[in-house]
């Protein structure tokens, strides 16, 4: 089953990289998941300030702002797709992502209306 696990980091550095993790931290949980063969996509977030919101209302009106503007200190910083038997394989990987260390991986499945 394909679950998503989204990195949310409580805080950034100077750098814009979370805060706590070298990026060979991050080398190595990126070769562990493919090496395991259950990477099904990863991707890192560029900077927040580079995001854009699109709202459209009810009557099709498009609104379009720069950036989130997070109300909280969580920061999306990027994702791994995995492809693992269960919820309980996927929590495993997760709590071995380097980003589970100063901040949150937050594990969903995949929907498959297939």
């Amino acid at each position: 089953m394909k679950y998503m696990l989204l990195i949310n980091a409580d805080g950034i550095d100077e750098q814009g990289g979370a805060a706590g993790c070298e990026p060979a931290d991050w080398m190595a949980y990126d070769k562990q998941v493919r090496d395991a063969g259950i990477l099904v996509a990863s991707e890192s977030l560029a900077d927040l300030v580079t995001a854009t919101r699109v709202r459209v209302a009810a009557d099709g009106t498009r609104t379009v702002t720069d950036g989130p503007f997070a109300e909280s200190r969580e920061v999306l910083g990027g994702f791994y797709v995995i492809d693992v038997p269960d919820l309980d394989a996927a929590l495993d990987w997760a709590a071995r992502c380097p980003g589970s260390r100063d901040g949150s991986i937050v594990v969903r499945p995949v929907a498959d209306f297939g």
